[in-house]
């Protein structure tokens, strides 16, 4: 297993883990920046102080009650729904591409894309708040027209990794696309 540090199109270090389970099997793995404890407790400090200010004024116990349950509901959402701690591309040459995203709260959101149904992996860019920005996407077949592309799957959308991690992840992925590209060939050759 290879780890590398690299930067994420907004500036937040990020890790890219590569694991080649076998020739025709690659892991990629891009950990974002885990959940930072005092922003977090600075986040509530500053709620918590603020409903205290209002009830303060206004006499109204509630007022810290819906501050607390606001706060402690909106953290679950956050952990469950929202933070992303690592997004992993699982390339496997006769199988597909499985794409898995692991929240803070320990959820996993798994997309499996069969090989059949894969035209191409491909370094897409996009212009966002004028800056242009890198990204990886899946090219799916379109099934009625072999030369069409009937959907972009964008990867690691939450991380945003820069060009030159994507670079790494783009040349594993097309390695082992290569290499079912020209299995079907020399095994009709014998």
């Amino acid at each position: 297993m290879e780890e590398r540090r690299y930067r994420s199109a907004s500036g937040a270090p990020i890790a890219l883990r590569r694991r080649q389970h076998s020739a025709s099997c690659r892991e990629l793995a891009v950990r974002g920046p885990r959940l930072q404890l005092r922003s977090l407790s600075a986040l509530t400090s500053a709620v918590w102080l603020a409903a205290y200010g209002l009830f303060v004024l206004s006499q109204n116990s509630m007022v810290l009650s819906a501050a607390i349950f606001i706060t402690l509901v909106g953290l679950i959402i956050y952990l469950h729904f929202v933070k992303i701690d690592q997004e992993s591309l699982l390339v496997i040459g006769s199988l597909g591409i499985q794409v898995t995203s692991s929240y803070a709260s320990g959820k996993e959101s798994t997309t499996f894309i069969e090989m059949g149904q894969v035209k191409d992996v491909v370094i897409n860019e996009a212009i966002h708040m004028q800056k242009v920005i890198y990204y990886l996407c899946i090219l799916l077949q379109d099934p009625g027209d072999p030369q069409g592309v009937a959907e972009v799957v964008p990867l690691f959308q939450s991380s945003k990794p820069r060009l030159d991690c994507l670079i790494e992840v783009y040349r594993s992925c097309q390695e082992i696309l290569e290499q079912r590209k020209t299995a079907p060939q020399s095994s009709g050759i014998k």
